[in-house]
C-alpha cells in the first residue's frame, strides 16, 4: 500500500492517573484518520527510552508540550505530504531524525505515537483490524496474568512486590477466564473486607486491591482463599511482579521485603519457598536490573518462567545480551520501553528464536487506547498482562479481546496452561 499522509497532529490527553500523555492522529489521503496513545509508567528501568517532560509547574511537572510540538513540528515536517513509509521504515526514520541513543531529543513518546497511529492508519486503509494487518496467521487469544493485589511503587502501602497475580489457565476461552477471574475478584474483596476492614478495598493503579498488609507469603495466601471461595481451586496459578530493582540497595547489594534485609540468595531461597508453597509459575523481574547472573542463577534453579522486564526494557540489544548468559527465559513486552514498534518486534521476534516467552504488557499509567490486544494476538504471545478487571483502561484491553476472540471464532485459541511446557 502506497497513501500519501495528508495530516499529522498531536496533543495532550490525559492517563489514568490523570497525568498527561501524547496521542498522534496521522491522517492518509484515502480519508483514514488513525488514533494511538502513548501509556506511561512509573515504576521504570532505568534503561528505557527516554519519555519527555516539560518539568516547571504546570501538571507538576508532567506535561507534554514539548513531545507534542515535536509532532506538530519537526516529525510532521518530515511525513506530511510523502508517502506513508513501511513499518520499519518509519520507525528507523523517526529513530535517525531524533539522533540519539535512548530518543531524548524528540522523545519516545512523541516518536512511538507516531509509530503506532502509522501501524493503525496501514490497518484501518486496508480494511483490517490491527492484529489481521500486523499478522495474517495471529490467532492465540492470550492468557491473561490478572493483578489482584497492588503493592510496590503502584499502591500506598507496605508490600514491597508490586504485583500478585491469579492466572485463569483452567478457563477455556478469554470470555470464560474473564468471567472467573472477575468472580475470583469479587471473593477476594469480601475477604478483605471482613478481615481487614473496608479501607482495604482501597486499590493501586492498576485496580488490584491495596490492603495494609506486607507479607508477600499473606498476600499469595488471600489470593488462594479468594480462588477457594469463588468455588475456582485448580483453576488458576499464581504469579508475582517484584520491581526489585526498587527494592535494592546498592550499598548493602541487599533488598528491603517485608521489614527484613536479604542478599541475593535469601531472595532466591524467598522464590524457591513461594514457588513450592503458593503454586508461583512466573515471576517478573524478582532481581536488581543489571544482575544478569543472579537472573541466570533463579532461572535454573527455579524451573519456572522469569520474566526480565527492567531487566531488557523490550531492547533487543539488553535481550541478547541476557540471552547469551542465560538470564530469565521470558520477555515482558512494553512497546513503550523501545519506544518504535518495529524495535519492540524485533524483540518479540529475537525472544521466541531463543525460546524465551513473550509477555505483552501495559503500564501503570494507561488510557483507554485498547492496542496492546491486538498487538498479543498479533504475537500469538499467549499472555497478557493488563490490570485487574476493572476501570475503564483495563478493561478496555480486555473488551477488545473479547471481541477479538468472536471475530476469531473457531480459528481462534486459548492456550489455557502456557506454563506446563515452562515447569516441565
Amino acid at each position: 500500500m502506497s497513501a500519501v499522509v495528508t495530516g499529522l497532529v498531536a496533543r495532550e490527553v490525559l492517563d489514568c492517573r490523570g497525568l498527561p500523555t501524547v496521542q498522534v492522529d496521522l491522517a492518509l489521503e484515502d480519508g483514514t484518520v488513525a488514533t494511538a496513545d502513548v501509556p506511561s509508567g512509573r515504576s521504570t528501568g532505568s534503561r528505557e527510552a527516554t519519555e519527555l517532560r516539560d518539568g516547571g509547574d504546570r501538571f507538576g511537572g508532567f506535561g507534554v508540550r514539548g513531545a507534542v510540538a515535536n509532532v506538530n513540528g519537526e516529525i510532521r515536517e518530515h511525513l506530511v505530504g510523502g508517502s506513508l513509509p513501511r513499518q520499519d521504515e518509519l520507525d528507523a526514520a523517526l529513530v535517525e531524525l531524533d539522533g540519539t541513543e535512548r530518543k531524548s531529543r524528540l522523545g519516545a513518546n512523541a516518536i512511538l505515537g507516531v509509530s503506532l497511529a502509522a501501524a493503525r492508519a496501514r490497518a484501518q486503509s486496508a480494511g483490517l483490524p490491527l492484529y489481521r494487518h500486523l499478522s495474517p496467521k495471529g490467532h492465540l487469544l492470550p492468557v491473561p496474568l490478572v493483578n489482584l493485589l497492588n503493592g510496590g511503587r503502584h499502591a500506598s502501602n507496605d508490600l514491597d512486590f508490586q504485583e500478585f497475580i491469579v492466572i485463569p489457565v483452567g478457563a477455556g476461552s478469554l470470555l470464560e477466564a474473564m468471567q472467573i477471574s472477575t468472580e475470583v475478584n469479587l471473593a477476594l474483596a469480601e475477604i478483605l473486607l471482613d478481615r481487614y476492614g473496608k479501607s482495604a478495598l482501597n486499590t493501586g493503579d492498576e485496580g488490584g486491591y491495596a490492603p495494609a498488609i506486607s507479607s508477600p507469603h499473606e498476600a499469595l495466601g488471600l489470593l488462594h482463599e479468594a480462588v477457594e471461595a469463588a468455588g475456582h481451586s485448580g483453576r488458576f496459578r499464581y504469579g508475582l511482579d517484584c520491581a526489585a530493582t526498587h527494592l535494592y540497595d546498592r550499598d548493602t547489594h541487599s533488598y528491603e521485603v517485608a521489614g527484613e534485609r536479604r542478599d541475593t540468595d535469601a531472595m532466591t531461597e524467598l522464590y524457591l519457598e513461594l514457588i513450592r508453597d503458593f503454586d508461583v509459575v512466573t515471576i517478573e523481574d524478582p532481581l536488581d536490573e543489571d544482575d544478569f547472573d543472579g537472573f541466570a542463577a533463579l532461572t535454573e534453579a527455579s524451573g519456572i518462567q522469569i520474566v526480565g522486564d527492567d531487566l531488557f526494557v523490550t531492547d533487543p540489544r539488553r535481550l541478547a545480551d541476557g540471552i547469551d548468559r542465560g538470564a530469565a527465559n521470558s520477555l515482558l513486552w512494553k512497546v513503550n520501553q523501545i519506544g518504535t514498534l518495529s524495535e519492540a518486534l524485533d524483540a518479540a521476534e529475537l525472544a521466541r528464536d531463543n525460546g524465551y516467552s513473550v509477555v505483552v504488557s501495559e503500564r501503570s499509567g494507561e488510557t483507554e487506547d485498547p492496542i496492546i490486544a491486538d498487538l498479543a494476538v498479533a504475537l500469538d504471545a499467549g499472555q497478557i498482562k493488563t490490570g485487574a478487571p476493572v476501570r475503564g483502561e483495563r478493561t478496555a484491553k480486555y473488551n477488545r479481546l473479547i471481541r477479538i476472540e468472536e471475530e476469531l471464532g473457531d480459528t481462534g485459541a486459548y492456550p489455557g496452561d502456557v506454563f506446563e511446557v515452562v515447569v516441565a
